[in-house]
């Protein structure tokens, strides 16, 4: 009988898994979403949408040979998970891969494309009628986010609040300088060291008159704002402890060979681990590429040897547009400026598009 792998969530870890399981045992992928979602290319999508329709990868066409529920998971135990549905899943190994949930628009806010789709040409509307707009949030989300519409509109006052003292503090002095310089050329305001005390009661998002007062007393008037901050791991559904105890961080505890606690068939990949790094997609697939080769080697019946090793320093690839951008990568000499070219070239020309089409056999 095939062995039962059950992967909670779709996004880039637990996708690439998926498919790449899917030939060796019986794949169960656990989603509510229709497609996994390159959220990174959200963004874009937003103020291209005649774009947006790249960074949707239909899950049936990632999982040809396996099973794909929309459904979510409400608790996990070791013998499988139970979902919202009021069904049951049981499982010989089980990977937990749910990630973080971001507000829109780095993260759609439907699971359906169709209205997802239509979501990003509602708010591109509005965003197209507003003149100045506002971008609470300084991390890589609001200044990618500042930069995309200012590609798309040159004229608009576009004004970036972060309470930070300095922008990407974690980074090297050389993707600092380079990254004010480069926002200085865009014209886009940044407001370091900055609070927002007193914002306009309106949604985030939608074209209004909107008043903002900061610590300083300063007043920004803008007609449309967004939030960028603010991501919240989903573990929820691991509250009850029937599968682990959480950390005081809501993360999984992980092995270092991306097992959890006892549980040797159980792997947790992605922002939901406590690994000592960043919240990011890259490392997600690394991660799924570790318990790939511990659950091939299981089904084997062989130990698993794989383990995972967190870089000392944090790397980012931040396109600034299609053009433009910054980003710190891995060297033998430690980490190494990458100059707007190579983050274009990498990254900032299509999000990857091109990458996931190929990673995932998917042709358009």
């Amino acid at each position: 009988m095939s062995q039962r792998i059950v992967i909670v969530g779709a996004g880039y870890g637990g996708s690439a898994l998926a498919h790449q399981l899917q030939d060796h045992a019986e794949v169960t992928l656990i989603d509510p979403r229709d497609a996994f979602v390159n959220i990174a290319g959200s963004l874009r999508a937003l103020t291209r949408p005649d774009w947006a329709a790249n960074i949707f990868f239909p899950l049936e066409q990632i999982l040809p040979r396996g099973k794909h529920l929309r459904d979510k998971a409400i608790s996990v135990d070791p013998g499988g998970v139970s979902l919202a549905s009021g069904d049951r899943v049981e499982a010989d190994y089980i990977v937990l891969a749910t990630g973080s949930s971001y507000p829109y628009p780095a993260n759609p806010s439907s699971d359906q494309t169709a209205a997802a789709l239509t979501d990003f040409q509602a708010t591109h509307q509005a965003l197209a009628q507003a003149p100045r707009v506002l971008i609470l949030g300084g991390g890589p989300v609001g200044l990618e986010l500042a930069a995309e519409i200012r590609e798309v509109w040159p004229n608009k006052l576009i004004t970036v609040v972060e309470p930070g003292s300095k922008l990407l503090p974690a980074f090297l002095p050389e993707v600092q300088e380079s990254l004010l310089q480069q926002l200085g050329a865009l014209k886009i305001e940044i407001l370091t060291g900055t609070r927002i005390e007193k914002l306009s009661d309106a949604a985030a998002g939608t074209l209004a008159a909107i008043s903002a007062t900061t610590d300083k007393g300063q007043i920004i008037e803008a007609d449309i704002y967004f939030r960028a901050y603010g991501a919240v791991l989903n573990t929820g559904y691991l509250d009850d402890g029937k599968l682990t105890k959480l950390t005081d961080r809501a993360e999984v505890a992980v092995n270092p060979d991306l097992s959890v606690g006892e549980h040797r068939h159980v792997y947790a990949i992605g922002d939901i681990t406590n690994i000592a790094e960043a919240k990011m997609a890259g490392y997600a697939g690394q991660h799924a590429a570790v318990v790939a080769q511990n659950i091939l080697a299981q089904l084997a019946g062989r130990e698993p040897t794989e383990t995972y090793l967190p870089h000392d320093y944090p790397m980012i690839l931040l396109p600034l547009g299609s053009r433009a951008g910054v980003g710190q990568l891995p060297s033998e000499n430690g980490p190494a400026f990458a100059g707007a070219e190579l983050v274009s070239e990498y990254k900032g020309t299509d999000i990857y598009t091109a990458r996931f089409e190929q990673q995932f056999s998917i042709s358009r």
